[in-house]
């Protein structure tokens, strides 16, 4: 992995706001932390080729505007096929450009701060005395899911035994269903809880909100 010593605005505005909240989480090393996932999302970007998406790009996908080249339009183009399998998931319009109208690096990095959360749960499930396979498995009760491809590909590798249901989310639900967390935790923390345990996953919990309008 590179690590990059020279962030431009954007990035030294994640490295900060994301420092800030692993230490407000209790976090050790907040800042190495938050510039190690920082540089692995840029990393990421330019290996995809996704690093200098223009800030419309989700506009650009909704045919609000155009693209500027034929690199954008090539990749809209790839994206938008991947759009009517979201859609039917619960994905709307503002779904999409909310995600897609976001810094690339602004993306991967929330993907990757998604995994490191999960990374800690898992390490502390193992400490508990869980096995691997307890704790991976209890990732996908504890935690929501996401993919930025087809949400109908089954996952190659699970701890569990996926049903239909249980597969990730398209990524673009992602503000919409923190929200909805939030609002749950906020409101009732016991009662969301009693309600997850009925189900195989938590995105077969979110799938049923989804589908009863509530999220």
């Amino acid at each position: 992995m590179k690590f990059f010593s020279h962030y431009n605005e954007k990035e030294k505005a994640l490295l900060e706001l994301y420092s800030r909240l692993f230490t407000m989480n209790g976090i050790p090393n907040a800042h190495d932390i938050a510039k190690k996932i920082l540089d692995q999302a840029i990393e990421k970007s330019k290996r995809e080729g996704t690093y200098n998406l223009p800030p419309n790009f989700g506009d650009i996908l909704l045919g609000r505007q155009k693209p500027e080249n034929s690199i954008v339009e090539r990749k809209a183009e790839m994206v938008r096929k991947t759009l009517p399998q979201k859609i039917k998931e619960g994905v709307r319009e503002e779904d999409i450009r909310w995600w897609w109208n976001l810094n690339d690096v602004e993306r991967q990095m929330m993907l990757g701060v998604d995994d490191f959360y999960r990374l800690t749960f898992f390490i502390n499930q193992i400490k508990s005395g869980k096995t691997a396979e307890e704790a991976g498995k209890a990732i996908w009760k504890a935690h929501p899911i996401y993919t930025d491809g087809d949400p109908n590909v089954k996952p190659k590798q699970s701890p569990i035994e996926l049903k239909r249901e249980d597969f990730p989310l398209p990524v673009e639900l992602k503000d919409r269903v923190n929200r909805y967390i939030k609002k749950r935790t906020n409101d009732d923390p016991e009662k969301i809880q009693v309600e997850l345990k009925k189900f195989s996953t938590f995105n077969a919990f979110i799938r049923k909100e989804i589908k009863a309008g509530k999220i």
